[in-house]
């Protein structure tokens, strides 16, 4: 039997930052970080490598959410995107990490308003062209400070290397079955069994932490934490890259590569430009599988992968004959607030994070830091916040998740082409519930 200070299970952002911060707040602590499958295998090595400022899936969500503290909440991402910035700088983490800022785009008339027309930073459709050139554009706004790209696949083997030379400890293909607290007698801690190739392993810890995100935790199999199977449900999303461009068909649409670009729908692209001079492009279907299924079969879906083609031909035209060279997708967690949401069990002796709803390249290091306060058993800045407090509703079991998430989708496109919300989305608003990536 193996025992450690701190369990962390899962090694994609959230396991790692938790591992890492750990280690660097208080040296000499024995961390365990264990992972089912391989480091970075699914979400965090999957997505399209925008890290975010934002902890509340942008200003409208958080305003709505959180309208008394969400000017705190912008303050502690943008400070947590410095901390992330920092991280890379002082180890050293080769992860094409570029911080020049986020340019979100109006793509449809009825869209513009929103960016506030006459007011400052406003750009029109000739201002935002500057930027990137595509004749799509309406209008749109640039923010310089609140978003990086990077690669995440890079970024997660960086911090997996630094976490291990500070000395943690890491076990992929060990599959967590069961999780509980020790019995009176025993201790003050967590015992937990897992499933390695070598057979079952049991590692008893004083604290445990999980982070699962879209893939469930063992909380759920119980009545008193069956809420927790509720709180988030997994959807996939898909991503494709042109082959290398030229110098030529980079002039041709002005986009310096630190930038991230992002349209303004419900059903929305995000793209960006790679350090091997691809375009990396991808959003917009976010295919939700009835019962929560997360299986191998998921990753591929053609007619996703050709629609994002089409729009991609319909946003660049000049760069018409350019090849996709590659094409992916992954499974992500997402909760009916739009982004993390935190959680206990076993008398705080265990914490997680889930929820980050496409957020979780930059807002998982700030669940990190949430999740190891509470362990600690202190009061910050941070637990104090009502975000961080209070659990937003869980969504249904089935059928009614699937069917409820079927109407949203529709929902949410069709206010895309109308730019009016149905009574649906005006209920679900009123409710506080979404669906998002």
């Amino acid at each position: 039997m193996t025992h450690a200070d701190l369990l962390v299970v899962g090694g994609g952002f959230t396991g790692l930052w938790t591992a890492l911060r750990a280690v660097e707040r208080a040296p000499g602590t024995r961390v365990l970080l264990v992972e089912a499958d391989r480091i970075a295998e699914h979400a965090t090595g999957r997505n399209g490598g925008f890290c975010e400022a934002s902890l509340t899936h942008g200003e409208e969500n958080g305003r709505n959410r959180w309208p008394e503290e969400y000017e705190k909440l912008e303050q502690l991402g943008l400070k947590n995107l410095d901390e992330i910035q920092d991280t890379i700088t002082r180890y050293g983490i080769d992860c094409g990490f570029l911080r020049g800022g986020i340019l979100s785009v109006a793509t449809r008339s009825h869209e513009v308003e929103a960016f506030e027309p006459g007011e400052p930073g406003f750009l029109d459709a000739a201002a935002v062209r500057e930027y990137v050139d595509s004749p799509t554009y309406l209008a749109g706004r640039y923010a310089p400070e609140e978003c990086a790209v990077v690669d995440p696949a890079r970024l997660a083997w960086g911090l997996a290397d630094v976490a291990e030379s500070l000395g943690v400890t890491i076990a992929e293909h060990s599959r967590l079955d069961a999780l509980q607290a020790l019995k009176r007698g025993s201790g003050d801690g967590v015992k937990a069994h897992f499933e390695t190739p070598q057979g079952m392993a049991t590692v008893t810890a004083d604290r445990a932490v999980l982070a699962t995100n879209a893939f469930p935790n063992p909380l759920g199999k119980s009545l008193k934490h069956l809420r927790s199977r509720w709180e988030t449900v997994p959807v996939y999303d898909y991503v494709l890259a042109t082959e290398p461009l030229t110098d030529e068909q980079l002039a041709a649409i002005r986009w310096d590569p630190a930038i991230g670009v992002a349209d303004a729908g419900n059903q929305f692209h995000y793209y960006r430009i790679t350090p091997d001079r691809r375009i990396l492009w991808g959003g917009y279907d976010v295919i939700y599988h009835f019962g929560r299924s997360i299986k191998t079969k998921h990753f591929d879906r053609p007619e996703t992968f050709r629609k994002l083609a089409n729009h991609f031909a319909e946003t660049f035209p000049q760069l018409e004959g350019v090849r996709f060279t590659h094409r992916w997708s992954g499974v992500i967690d997402t909760s009916s607030q739009f982004c993390a949401l935190f959680g206990k069990a076993h008398g705080g002796r265990t914490v997680y994070a889930t929820g980050f709803t496409g957020l979780g390249v930059g807002a998982s290091r700030f669940a990190a830091e949430v999740m190891l306060d509470r362990l600690e058993g202190v009061e910050t800045e941070r637990t104090l916040l009502e975000m961080v407090r209070k659990r937003p509703l869980p969504f249904p079991p089935e059928p009614f998740a699937w069917f409820g998430i079927l109407v949203t989708t529709w929902a949410r496109a069709r206010e895309d082409k109308s730019g009016k919300k149905n009574l649906w989305l005006r209920t679900m608003d009123r409710l506080g519930l979404g669906f998002d990536s």
